[in-house]
């Protein structure tokens, strides 16, 4: 069967008509492409409202438009965050579910080896070191001492008359305690909690006299004078605490102890989908208004490429083995 025949001037009304019909289907079928592509799940190993959920939240928006794709933060707590973890490793290495990890990803392999079902060195493949945040020492109104100094030097005069609160056994302000114990040489009585916020009604309770946790997290408490703050634990003051010193100012030149936040994607996920989401990270994590309000909580902005926070996770993991093997600190 032969095509039709037009004259010169149906032919080309029949051929634009076509043209437009073939643009309206290719400029369709844009964003139909993008809307049947998974959403991206950043999976976080705690419930909603602690740090790692919140700094997920506020870069959340601006990843979303820099892939122009659907970003969605789903909490999956439990576990000392293995949950989360296995989930992550579980899921198909195509770029679609990501692991908002902690700290404990590097230190759970040092204090529970023998109830992780992954290997965090082997299942994972890095995608951004993307924050970090040093503790704040804070302690009780009525603990003595206005400082860390002042307070090392009461608990010297009355060894383990103090206590110290942490958000679980082998949790990193557990170890950072243990730290500060074997630094200063002080006793004091190691009592775990089962998170952030029950750890800082012991010390509104006078339960206990200090803890080492995120300003984010005691902020409000110190604003309203019912928890003191000693000292930080990073390599330099807070800006919103400039009259706190370190630990490291206080005497203690070798202390340092940060709280992070990596990125982290099934180890099989494939080169150029991991690169294309570092990017992505490193975009929103610099961009000036995500960058602003992660500071102005405390956050330091890292945004670092995957191998770096694959470096930094294995490095973490073997200062904390060594530490706990020297100290012989009860992890029961």
């Amino acid at each position: 069967m032969q095509a039709p025949k037009f004259t010169s001037g149906p032919r080309r009304l029949w051929l634009k008509t076509a043209a437009a019909c073939l643009l309206g289907m290719s400029v369709m079928a844009g964003p139909a492409a993008a809307a049947d592509r998974q959403p991206l799940s950043l999976v976080v190993p705690f419930p909603p409202g602690g740090s790692t959920d919140i700094a997920s939240r506020i870069i959340q928006p601006k990843l979303s438009e820099i892939l122009g794709r659907t970003v969605v933060v789903e909490n999956k707590p439990g576990a000392a965050t293995q949950i989360a973890s296995q989930y992550v490793v579980r899921a198909k290495p195509d770029g679609n579910t990501l692991l908002v990890s902690f700290d404990s990803h590097s230190i759970n392999p040092v204090v529970r080896p023998e109830t992780l079902t992954y290997d965090t060195f082997k299942d994972f493949r890095g995608i951004t070191f993307a924050l970090r945040f040093p503790l704040v020492i804070g302690a009780s109104k009525q603990t003595p001492g206005n400082d860390l100094s002042e307070f090392i030097a009461a608990a010297k005069k009355d060894p383990g008359k103090y206590t110290y609160a942490s958000t679980g056994v082998g949790s990193l302000n557990h170890l950072a305690g243990e730290e500060l114990k074997r630094t200063a040489q002080i006793d004091m009585l190691h009592v775990p909690f089962s998170g952030g916020g029950t750890a800082i009604q012991a010390l509104l309770g006078e339960v206990s006299n200090i803890t080492f946790l995120s300003y984010a997290a005691l902020s409000s408490h110190i604003a309203a004078g019912s928890i003191k703050p000693l000292a930080v634990t990073g390599d330099k003051r807070l800006r919103d605490l400039p009259n706190v010193a370190t630990v490291q100012e206080s005497g203690y030149p070798d202390f340092e102890a940060y709280s992070w936040i990596g990125i982290f994607a099934p180890a099989g996920t494939p080169d150029d989908v991991a690169n294309e989401l570092t990017d992505a990270f490193q975009k929103a994590l610099n961009d000036p208004e995500v960058k602003g309000r992660l500071t102005d909580l405390g956050f330091e902005v890292m945004a670092t490429d995957g191998p770096a926070v694959d470096r930094y996770a294995r490095e973490q993991f073997e200062r904390w083995n060594t530490f706990v093997k020297e100290t012989g600190i009860s992890l029961e």
